[in-house]
Order: structure tokens, then C-alpha cells, then sequence
């Protein structure tokens, strides 16, 4: 066959399910689990595989309930506080909880209720009831009483119900076996320092991890380098040990992915390509009667897809109902274009700002593993949507509780490192509180204070005629909004270059005469004025600087393209290049604060994070540790509205 011939479609997402259902039944995979007797003490967690019935009653005898005497309970009908009865020894016996009754007594009464006259007699004050203090035969449950139905997952209080009633063994359905074939020549392990075009094999990891959880036995394997007969070797003896094969990356259309082509001589290509973003190049095929999945190589992609069409097929193989996924209505920070012609995936991150939840896309791209790390759901956009509009309410499927959602401080604006040194305390000092971040630039953080959509923007906006920090541009856009302006430090703003500073940089001049190459930030952040002015102020026009169009979102992302060699320079923080090894030219000190509305200050995350940057001795040495920081005047309000 010829390779191109099997190549992606572009098959609709319903349509790919249902063949891939069809295909599934057409070799009996549905309810195909084993069953297995193990021990009750080993089966925590495991799935029962028939009804579990008691073997015997519990209690299996009559049981004293306190600690007293066992009476029959007519000798005490007439007792009563004036006229206390009295009992000789034949008519008393003592017990202690869980004692055996013996037959010819019907009841107890508790040691404080009872008058020892001395050995042999008792006086006791109150009348007892049939079977007081008792805990009668199969009072919990009885002999052949069901226990546990089929298809029941076994917790810690099961186990002791069954060993309680005499069940020392339990017939259990044997979760599927999967295994993940990692592929690639570039693939190396964790631990070994990757050289250029070499990759850290992580995919496989994460992809067992998600199936463990979702209930199968998985694993990885070593990986696979790009050789049509080592791929079918592996993949021909996965699929004799395993119910489920997976190959994660060799999917797409590329030189070196021979995953479809292979699959095609050794079995049936199902699907090969859906409508789907990120994902679209899975594979779904049927070798020697057993399911074999291509994923993307793309971590994120490779999950998604992962989360449409395997997770379901766990449930099938052990013929049990998958629990329903929690969904919440959100509103949109911002809006989403799609692509048309699929459905896509968009990761989420929430958070409860006053009455509304809010959802902001958490990143796209599908190598972008911190997307799913940061994400707390999941925004289908469905084939034909266009988007969605700021504002507009959407249907969010969580990835994490909504108790965890609901306890984030969601913070939206200009980027800066001490923002992730107070997520990791408040963390640590609270675990309730999380801190969701957008970096958008400090415009961008002003418009969602502006639009209610965050508890606090970063900002670093200056104002080229007074001089000042942030404060004109509250009064230009927020001036109906009460709001506090507290300064969270002042930071080294500068030219972040290669280590050594091999290019003899010493400022702008130098990028401008020499043309080298800059990374710039996004238009409407902090440190895009900052450049701006610096570059007024000395004279020299955009057009003169090389990349001056280039930009990133983040002081890490500046310093990051000029670790890989790939850029000379760009504008950042000091902590930025401190945090990657570079070095630095100093350009100008610059004010960060916070801009807090009066509405969210009684919030208790909100004094939280206060109290940190006001009183926290440990928060203040990781700052400094930093470098290029002063917190002269952290936690003073700036300005206030």
C-alpha cells in the first residue's frame, strides 16, 4: 500500500467515535475484562466482578452494646426511682461491649445505671426494654444479605463489611492492560542533558499516569527510533501481552512517521486523522483483534485525544458506566476565535471574581504541557462555531474540584517572577489558595479591572510627561472603579543579553549602528513604554531596531530566546536573566504595584496575599534572592479611588 493513501482525513469527531465503536464491538472488546479471585485484604480499589453476599449474620450472636449487666427485661417492669428493684446473681450476669448474650437475657443496662449492694445483689432504679443496649443477631446484616453488587470499585469500608461476614475472598474484573510505545530517533531519558535536536522523553509518563488513574494497568516503554521493522517488532509484540497498544508521535504526515503505514500492513486503519484542535492526526486501528492508538507526539495533543477515545474504552473493557464530568457556566475574559471545519479543545483557567466565574484561555500551543499543568478545564468549541465573544457565558468541563477553582486569586496583567513566588507561599502557608495568571501587559490588566474580570493587575505603566507610574492611566480608564494602588516593589529594568556579553552591548546605540537582533515585548506592556521612551529619548526610530515587531509575552520568554543563541538582546527584568544564567545592562528602576479594587479587599485570599508581602520575612529573601529588586516600599498604597 502506498503510504500517502493512508494519510489524515479530515473525518468529523462523531463520526470517528462511531466507527471506532463499531470497530470496537466488531471484535468483542466491550465487556472482554477477566475475572480473577484475590484475597479481600489486596482488593482495595478493584472492581468487583459478581454480587458479594454475607457468609454468615453480624453480629453472629446477641451482642452487649455498653458495658453493665445483662437483666431480663420483665424482672425490672416495675423499677423506677422510688422503687428501686432489687436482683440476686441468678437474675444479673456482668458484661462488657461486645460481650456474648447469654440466651436467657433480653437486655443491658449500663454500669452507671446499676447499684452494687454487694457480689451477688444489684439495685437498679430504672424499668428496661426488650433488647436495651443489645445488639442483636444480624442486626448489621444478615446471612446471604447482598453485601456489594457487580461492577462496585472496593473502598477500605467494603473490605471490612465483607471480612465482618466472613467473605475472605472476592471475584474481581481485571483492569485492561496498556501499554505506551514511545517513538522517535530524537528521544532521549529524563536525566540526560538533551543536546540540539534531541527531546527528554516525558510523554509516556504522563500518558501512564492518566490511564493508572482512569482505572487500567499501564506502562511505557523504552522508545522506538524511526525504523519501519523495529516499529512493527514492538508493536507485534505489544499487542500479544496487552489489551490495549498505544504509539505515541509518528501520527502526522511527516518523512519519518511510520506509524500509519505499519499499522495498515499489520491490521485495519480505522481512522486516520480527525477533525479535531489539537489531535488531528490520531490513529485508530485493530491489530490481531486488539486496539492499537497512534497519539500525537505533542504532549497536549496526545492527552486530548487520549481523554476522546481511550478513556471511555476502559469503561467499555470493564463493562462499567464512566462517571459523568462536572460542567459550570463561565464567562469569557476574552474573546476566542476558532478554526472552522473542527472541533476544538481550549484549556481554561477559572476563577471567582465577585458574583461571575471567569474563564481565560490558558495557552494553545499543543507542546505547551504548563497549559494543561495551569488548566482547570476544558471549552469545546464545536465544528461551525466561530468563537466566542468577551463575555459570553460558556460551558466549562473541570479538570480540578470547583472548591479549588472557587478558592483562586486571579490576577491579570503585567508579568513579573515575584507573582510566582507569592503563588508558591500562599500555596504552601494556605492550600486553599491558588493564583491563576494571565500575562497580558499592564494595559491588558487595567482593561480586565476595567471589565470585572480579575482581582488584581500588575502594572508598570509610565507616564512619559510626569514621570509617574500607573497612577494617570487609573484615572484615564478606571476613574468610576474604588480601587487601591499598592506597590508591590521596584525592579531593574534593562537589556537582557547572552552570557559574557559577546556582542559588547552597552545600550540601544549599539543594537540601532550594529544592527543586531532585539526581541521585543507586547504592545500595551509596561516595558514596551519603557522602551518606547528610552528609544525617544535617545534619538532612535523603531524602523532602526532589528526585531523590533518580534515580541513575547513574558520577561522569561525575552530570556529564553536569548539563551538559545537565537537573539542578541531584548528588554527585562534582572531576575529574568539571573533566573537563565545571562547577563544584564542596566536601563532604568521602575515602579511595579497592584492595582486591587475596594471591592475584593475584605476577600480573604486578598489579606492573605497582603499580609505575605507585608509581614512575610520569607517572602522578602526570595525576592531579594531574585536580584535587581527593592521592596523600599512594598505593601504602601500608592494611590487610592
Amino acid at each position: 500500500m502506498n503510504q500517502k493513501d493512508i494519510y489524515l482525513k479530515n473525518t468529523p469527531l462523531l463520526e470517528a467515535k462511531e466507527k471506532w465503536q463499531d470497530a470496537l464491538q466488531g471484535i468483542d472488546f466491550f465487556n472482554s475484562a477477566a475475572n480473577k479471585e484475590i484475597g479481600v485484604e489486596e482488593a482495595l480499589g478493584q472492581i468487583t466482578a459478581a454480587p458479594i453476599f454475607a457468609a454468615h449474620s453480624s453480629p453472629a450472636y446477641n451482642a452487649a452494646a455498653m458495658d453493665g449487666i445483662a437483666v431480663h427485661f420483665a424482672d425490672l417492669a416495675a423499677a423506677s426511682e422510688a422503687a428501686p428493684v432489687r436482683l440476686r446473681k441468678e437474675q444479673f450476669i456482668a458484661v462488657n461491649t461486645g460481650n456474648n448474650l447469654p440466651k436467657e437475657f433480653d437486655a443491658v443496662v449500663m454500669i452507671e445505671d446499676v447499684r452494687y449492694l454487694n457480689e451477688d445483689e444489684v439495685e437498679v432504679a430504672l424499668p428496661a426494654t426488650p433488647w436495651q443496649h443489645v445488639r442483636t443477631i444480624g442486626e448489621d446484616i444478615v446471612a446471604t444479605e447482598l453485601i456489594l453488587p457487580e461492577s462496585h470499585t472496593i473502598r477500605p469500608i467494603d473490605q471490612g463489611a465483607m471480612l465482618a461476614t466472613g467473605v475472605t475472598k472476592v471475584l474481581i474484573k481485571e483492569a485492561p492492560t496498556i501499554v505506551v510505545i514511545p517513538t522517535g530517533s530524537e528521544l532521549i531519558q529524563p536525566g540526560t542533558t538533551p543536546a540540539p535536536g534531541q527531546i527528554i522523553e516525558f510523554n509516556s509518563r504522563i500518558l501512564a499516569g492518566y490511564l493508572n488513574e482512569w482505572g487500567a494497568v499501564a506502562r511505557g516503554t523504552q522508545p522506538v527510533s524511526d525504523d519501519k521493522e523495529k516499529l512493527r517488532a514492538a508493536i507485534s509484540k505489544a499487542v500479544k501481552e496487552n489489551d490495549i497498544v498505544i504509539i505515541n508521535a509518528g501520527a502526522s504526515a511527516g518523512t519519518r512517521d511510520y506509524t500509519s503505514s505499519v499499522l495498515a500492513n499489520m491490521g485495519t486503519v480505522i481512522v486516520h486523522g480527525v477533525a479535531i484542535k489539537p489531535g488531528k492526526p490520531v490513529i485508530l486501528a485493530i491489530v490481531s483483534n486488539t486496539p492499537v492508538i497512534g497519539l500525537p507526539g505533542y504532549p497536549v495533543s496526545a492527552i486530548l485525544t487520549m481523554r476522546l477515545f481511550i478513556h471511555d474504552m476502559i469503561y467499555h473493557f470493564m463493562d462499567m458506566q464512566k462517571p459523568p464530568s462536572q460542567k459550570i457556566q463561565a464567562h469569557m475574559s476574552r474573546p476566542i476565535h476558532s478554526a472552522m471545519g473542527v472541533d476544538e479543545f481550549v484549556r481554561i483557567t477559572l476563577g471567582q471574581v465577585g458574583s461571575e466565574l471567569m474563564a481565560t484561555p490558558a495557552g494553545k500551543g499543543a507542546g505547551a504541557v504548563m497549559s494543561l499543568v495551569r488548566a482547570d478545564g476544558i471549552l469545546t468549541l464545536p465544528t461551525g462555531s466561530e468563537g466566542v465573544g468577551a463575555g459570553e457565558e460558556v460551558e466549562i468541563e473541570l479538570l480540578r474540584p470547583l472548591t479549588d477553582v472557587k478558592s483562586t486569586l486571579v490576577a491579570i496583567g503585567s508579568h513579573d517572577n515575584i507573582i510566582d513566588v507569592l503563588a508558591n507561599l500562599l500555596h504552601k502557608g494556605r492550600k486553599t489558595i491558588r493564583i491563576s495568571s494571565a500575562h497580558v501587559g499592564s494595559m491588558g490588566g487595567i482593561m480586565a479591572i476595567r471589565r470585572g474580570e480579575a482581582h488584581l493587575a500588575g502594572s508598570h505603566l509610565l507616564d512619559e510627561e510626569s514621570g509617574e507610574y500607573n497612577i494617570s492611566f487609573i484615572k484615564r480608564f478606571l476613574t468610576d472603579i474604588p480601587l487601591q494602588l499598592i506597590n508591590l516593589c521596584y525592579r531593574q529594568q534593562g537589556l537582557i543579553v547572552a552570557r559574557g556579553n559577546p556582542q559588547g552591548i552597552t545600550g540601544f546605540q549599539d543594537i540601532a549602528e550594529r544592527n543586531l537582533s532585539f526581541i521585543n515585548r507586547q504592545n500595551g506592556a509596561g516595558t514596551r513604554l519603557l522602551t518606547d521612551k528610552t528609544l525617544k529619548d535617545l534619538g532612535i526610530q523603531t524602523t532602526e531596531i532589528n526585531g523590533y515587531e518580534h515580541e513575547e509575552y513574558t520577561h522569561m520568554s525575552v530570556a529564553a530566546s536569548i539563551a538559545s543563541g537565537s537573539i542578541h538582546c531584548g528588554m527585562g527584568i534582572l531576575a529574568a536573566a539571573n533566573a537563565l544564567g545571562l547577563d544584564f545592562v542596566p536601563v532604568a528602576e521602575e515602579r511595579y504595584d497592584l492595582i486591587i479594587p475596594k471591592q475584593f479587599l475584605a476577600d480573604t485570599k486578598i489579606q492573605a496575599l497582603l499580609q505575605l508581602i507585608d509581614e512575610s520575612r520569607e517572602f522578602q529573601e526570595l525576592v531579594q534572592a531574585l536580584g535587581g529588586y527593592s521592596l523600599r516600599d512594598s505593601g504602601k498604597i500608592m494611590f487610592e479611588q
